[in-house]
């Protein structure tokens, strides 16, 4: 298959996704669509590498992976990040209902090795997805190392609308509210005013036609490299993924000025960035063959149906502790489902099909954004590979 046709097909197929979504209202979120129809394709006429012949190899997907998340943290503050506790709290009370309900009711329905392998990949990305693979392959567990692959695959399906769904719920009682003038006139303030005014502090005195567009990738790249090396130089001490620090030195690259908001979408990558990446990201449903599916159907929804259940009880009882809304608690916990950037996604299609006003658009992004984003690097980046560190053991 040429170049360019494959390029063509697979990037009609992100933009009937998005159609989908805008005339649903974001009911069905477009990443959704777009992975149907992607698994769609392997099973009949895709070759199975469409992905690597448009020219997005892991290489590229991994480069683009340090820019958009050193991106998305120039969209938090330090402040809105220290104001995230409960976010955290409240994702791994999700991840923890998971973990209780599949060990309890999973084991007796599926047996003990197949919730163990089912875990991390359900509650995480890639990595814990390949660490419990392998394991399984090692104890001679074959059909258990392609489950861990099609469960991390195949668990965003269940992710999608309801996360979408949680989010329009929690998007229009926050409309609703701040229509009606029923929210304090200080929550107000935060709400409108969270993205402050742009200044590059430490380039002040640098003319405008300076800070061109490659002197933003740069800047974006350097900050990159350097949650790279920081993870490179702790890792003799303590594992810490440098994506985790990507976004941590994003905020703090923004705070003292060396990053202005959003750098990638004022350097005009912004767009391209996420559709390559989406485009690795269902480069991963190539190896979930028709026979495979049926030959895992039951444990597969199964351990994802069990698994929602416990993640909504927690997370419910955990936003009831700290005074969220059982809405937001869920969505938040479902980012663990798949993580950056379908959170990202999913949380500004919404916002976008609830209103049309720039000022409510901030105020529902200023709510509903930080948490999401926060949440999907706790869990995705940091918890699911922890736990598949610990459980890979019990095999």
């Amino acid at each position: 298959m040429a170049q360019m046709l494959a390029l063509a097909i697979i990037v009609f197929i992100l933009f009937i996704g998005e159609i989908v979504s805008i005339r649903t209202r974001a009911w069905i979120p477009s990443i959704f669509i777009s992975g149907i129809l992607f698994l769609l394709g392997y099973w009949t006429f895709f070759p199975s590498e469409i992905v690597a012949i448009a020219g997005v190899p892991p290489v590229v997907a991994t480069l683009l992976i340090y820019l958009l998340i050193t991106n998305m943290g120039t969209l938090l503050s330090l402040q809105e990040l220290k104001q995230q506790w409960k976010t955290v709290l409240i994702a791994l009370a999700g991840i923890l209902g998971i973990v209780v309900i599949l060990l309890g009711i999973g084991t007796l329905l599926f047996g003990f090795e197949t919730v163990i392998v089912a875990i991390p990949p359900l509650v995480g990305g890639i990595v814990s997805a390949l660490i419990m693979s392998e394991g399984a392959e090692a104890a001679g567990l074959t059909t258990l190392s392609v489950f861990a692959i099609v469960i991390y695959v195949v668990q965003g399906f269940a992710g999608y609308p309801l996360t979408s769904i949680m989010l329009k719920r929690e998007g229009k009682a926050l409309l609703r509210k701040y229509r009606n003038n029923e929210l304090t006139e200080k929550t107000v303030l935060e709400l409108e005013n969270s993205e402050e005014k742009e200044e590059l502090k430490m380039f002040s005195k640098l003319p405008d036609y300076y800070n061109t567009e490659f002197f933003k990738f740069f800047r974006l790249a350097f900050v990159g490299y350097l949650a790279y090396l920081v993870s490179t130089l702790a890792a003799p001490v303590v594992e810490i993924s440098p994506f985790v620090l990507c976004l941590l030195f994003g905020v703090v690259a923004r705070s003292i000025g060396f990053l202005e908001r959003h750098p990638l979408k004022k350097a005009n990558g912004f767009g391209f960035a996420i559709m390559a990446l989406l485009l690795y990201i269902f480069d991963g449903l190539k190896n979930a063959t028709p026979s495979m599916m049926l030959e895992i159907l039951y444990p597969l929804f199964g351990c994802i149906i069990i698994g929602l259940v416990g993640m909504y009880l927690f997370s419910f009882v955990a936003g009831k502790i700290l005074k969220v809304s059982k809405e937001m608690a869920f969505a938040v916990s479902l980012t663990a489902l798949y993580g950056f950037p379908a959170d990202y996604i999913i949380t500004v299609e919404v916002i976008n099909a609830l209103t049309d006003d720039p000022k409510e658009r901030q105020v529902l992004t200023s709510h509903m954004l930080p948490p999401m984003l926060v949440a999907g690097f706790v869990t995705v980046t940091i918890v699911s590979v922890i736990l598949a560190g610990i459980f890979v053991g019990f095999l």
